[in-house]
């Protein structure tokens, strides 16, 4: 609490003596540990906060008015990364003093590659339509143990429509000339 306490009185230089009082450290950090673990952005933990007793007295807000989103947003950028590491650090060596976790470092591979991005043209997506189609009637044509008028695979066709619709367009324009 006092990381927290500290880090809001060095937001200006007259914090301590001067202006409204501080929303308490106790509350700053418990309303950052909600948004955090329920992963909300600052106008939703305004929000909840304000309709939800449960949220109010695990914040120990009471019945005291809610800070706005950007008080909120404040109160996280007053209190900084340092500040949420050094809690962090005190969370995991009070987890490995009672054996909850064993302290170990994890490491994630973040490797990024590039790669080409295929749009999605509308031949394209008519033979994929075609193609689940005939999947799915075929499957009933075999479950219903046959049916009146067989099931015609039109693939060929929309295959072929697929591979004119790329050729037919250079073919008209270059037609007029």
């Amino acid at each position: 609490m006092e990381s927290v306490y500290d880090a809001q009185g060095k937001r200006y230089g007259k914090s301590r003596t001067h202006g409204r009082t501080q929303t308490p450290a106790e509350v700053a950090l418990r309303l950052l540990i909600l948004k955090h673990v329920r992963n909300w952005s600052y106008d939703t933990l305004e929000r909840e906060i304000r309709a939800n007793l449960v949220y109010r007295a695990f914040t120990r807000m009471g019945d005291e008015k809610v800070p706005d989103a950007k008080t909120l947003a404040r109160l996280g950028q007053v209190i900084g990364p340092e500040v949420i590491a050094e809690l962090h650090e005190r969370l995991m060596e009070l987890a490995r003093e009672r054996d909850v976790v064993r302290g170990r470092k994890m490491r994630v591979d973040t490797t990024v590659v590039e790669t080409n991005i295929h749009y999605p043209t509308d031949s394209a997506l008519l033979g994929d339509g075609a193609r689940v189609l005939t999947r799915t009637m075929k499957k009933v044509e075999k479950a219903a143990g046959g049916l009146k008028k067989r099931i015609r695979n039109r693939m060929r066709t929309v295959n072929k429509q697929e591979g004119d619709s790329d050729r037919t367009g250079w073919a008209v324009e270059g037609a007029g000339g």
